[in-house]
């Protein structure tokens, strides 16, 4: 399985789309997003129990699932009536493939890292397109940082060995 490595943010009509979402909808969709990142790392992780890739991907999930403990705050603190049921068009614009990735010898781990740099650079774009829009104004430098982090994991990601 190929995955393109389209950059949506360069896409003004997506970017648009991003940025015309409520933002507490936009923070639940991240809180989506870093969820579903956690939850992939972690089982990564499990996937090689000793190794570099192993710490790798245990650090990866213990960040995300520190992003996504981070807007659940905000969440509470900032948007504390904000109650949305995300529909698939809502996840898919911040989560490519399935919520579960496994390797297997059908879906070898570099098909699965695909999906998951895929991912990142999503993730980092839907973050992008809000950061200089967003209110309120004192979330987007962390938007910013998490938009940079994000494409940070997609090239860390793309230097891990398949075997």
């Amino acid at each position: 399985m190929t995955l393109s490595v389209y950059n949506p943010y360069m896409d003004q009509a997506w970017a648009q789309k991003v940025r015309s979402l409520s933002p507490d909808k936009a923070m639940n969709m991240a809180a989506y997003g870093e969820s579903v990142a956690a939850y992939r790392y972690r089982t990564l992780a499990e996937k090689f129990p000793t190794g570099e890739r192993h710490r790798i991907f245990n650090e990866m999930a213990d960040e995300e699932q520190s992003h996504h403990l981070e807007i659940q705050q905000i969440l509470r603190t900032t948007f504390p009536q904000a109650d949305f049921v995300l529909s698939n068009e809502d996840k898919a614009m911040v989560v490519v493939g399935p919520r579960m990735l496994e390797v297997t010898a059908r879906t070898p781990l570099a098909s699965v890292l695909e999906t998951i740099v895929a991912t990142e650079k999503l993730t980092g774009s839907f973050y992008a397109a809000l950061q200089d829009t967003f209110v309120p104004e004192s979330l987007r430098p962390r938007l910013k940082a998490m938009a940079e982090e994000c494409f940070e994991h997609a090239a860390l990601l793309k230097k891990i060995p398949d075997a």
